[in-house]
């Protein structure tokens, strides 16, 4: 019994032992794996300034019509901007501007003049701007190109996204100036200003002038069909608005080739991209450093249903170094894709190189690898949609610290034939002790 007491260790422990001796020996230890790597370059500092909306109504005399779900146009919009009001967050830089809404349709000459602030943007008191929008009634004409630029004015400048949403029963009919014009003067104003139209009438011109007013500044078109779907949407605009765009991107201009392509640092970049377009830009990658970056594309715009979005990371050379792909059929908000790529830097890695290809420089001052961007996207528009603007494009761009590879034993089990060995040779000299441990056990009972 007392030799029994003196039995030695299990052999799933005595394998254990001698595993742990092998990493010893290797100056290993148990495998160790790579934190989060660290935070590169910082990126530059974006605007907090909160974004506003301004809502415009159309009040013009056909307003009156009782064909949604029974009721009359005006009233489903008050009601679907009720709800919308009652969700607002405190914070919200909101407001409302009519159209149509004062002189009768026998006065077309102060009617096509009819645009009014209703409830100025910015903080909101709900119940100020409900019993605003509750003493509407269907008067007038539909001066959208008016209101448009009167909804800008109330909008005011800065860096944040400014986001109208007009919404209306019919075309302008009191031009000039044409809605279309004034959309396409606004967006080159540069000021951020997206405009989304949703439609209450299902007649081919009014859907047409929406769409154009909608594409000239990259927002959005719907066709409404119910109270809820109207509110929904509307709805759907306001937070989208208030979550997307608090960090404003920084409007950059891509080239059709790498050297043309300008120099981008850490940060979040917005450009436009035409159907079946390629941007390029470059990023600066020094040895050790890690590029992570993203693009999303959005069909703002009636678009085919295939579609795909490549981004490519190439040298100055043309060489591709990795690629990210988004590819799909049927509607979509957005299509993005990522990639990642670590500069060479390692012992024993070849060198970047220092020749420059079609005048640009494969380094930077920096000593940094020049990486070129390659933004690609197959959208095709539908018939009649417009090519101009291009689909709007969210460029995210970081360097970080490169993440360590696995590069021996002491930094993961079954990394190379070093440890193939160690592990063999472990199974066998544990095998063979179990083996003469067995016998000289069984030898002892005998004896006894």
């Amino acid at each position: 019994m007392i030799i029994r007491r003196r039995w030695p260790t299990r052999p799933a422990a005595l394998l254990a032992a001698l595993l742990t001796v092998a990493f010893a020996v290797l100056g290993g230890g148990l495998p160790a794996y790579a934190d989060q790597p660290t935070a590169g370059p910082s990126a530059p500092t974006s605007t907090t300034e909160a974004p506003k909306v301004d809502l415009i109504l159309d009040v013009s005399g056909s307003m009156g019509i009782q064909d949604i779900e029974g009721r009359s146009r005006i009233s489903v919009a008050q009601q679907s901007i009720d709800e919308v009001i009652d969700a607002l967050p405190p914070e919200a830089e909101f407001g409302i501007r009519t159209l149509g809404a004062t002189y009768p349709v026998s006065d077309k000459t102060d009617g096509c003049k009819d645009t009014q602030v209703l409830y100025p943007v910015g903080r909101t008191d709900k119940v100020e701007a409900k019993t605003a929008v509750a003493t509407l009634r269907p008067t007038g004409w539909t001066p959208i190109g008016l209101a448009l630029r009167g909804a800008a004015q109330d909008l005011g400048t800065g860096q944040a996204t400014r986001r109208i949403v007009l919404i209306t029963d019919g075309e302008d009919d009191c031009s000039p100036p044409d809605p279309c014009d004034v959309a396409r003067e606004l967006a080159a104003q540069g000021t951020h200003l997206v405009v989304d139209t949703l439609g209450l009438a299902h007649d081919d011109q009014v859907r047409q002038q929406l769409l154009c007013i909608a594409n000239a500044t990259g927002g959005t078109y719907t066709d409404v069909h119910t109270q809820q779907q109207l509110s929904q949407r509307v709805q759907q605009l306001v937070t989208r608005s208030d979550t997307s765009y608090r960090a404003t991107p920084a409007d950059i201009a891509g080239a059709d080739s790498c050297a043309g392509a300008p120099l981008l640092t850490p940060g979040v970049y917005a450009d436009r991209e035409k159907f079946a377009e390629h941007r390029f830009y470059r990023v600066s990658v020094k040895p050790g450093q890690e590029l992570r970056a993203s693009v999303s594309v959005t069909p703002d715009r009636a678009v085919a249903p295939d579609y795909g979005v490549l981004l490519r990371a190439t040298d100055v050379g043309g060489q591709e170094l990795v690629r990210g792909t988004d590819a799909g059929s049927g509607r979509t908000d957005v299509a993005s894709t990522g990639l990642r790529w670590s500069a060479p830097g390692s012992v024993g890695a070849t060198a970047s190189p220092t020749a420059s290809v079609a005048g640009v420089p494969a380094t930077d001052p920096n000593t940094g690898q020049v990486v070129c961007l390659t933004v690609s996207n197959s959208f095709a528009g539908q018939p009649g949609v417009q090519a101009d603007p291009g689909l709007p494009l969210e460029l995210t761009v970081d360097v970080v610290a490169a993440s360590p590879a696995p590069d021996g034993p002491a930094l993961g089990l079954g990394r190379g034939w070093v440890m193939l060995l160690v592990l063999t040779g472990a199974g066998l000299v544990t095998g063979l002790l179990w083996g003469w441990v067995a016998r000289w056990r069984i030898a002892v009972w005998r004896a006894n």
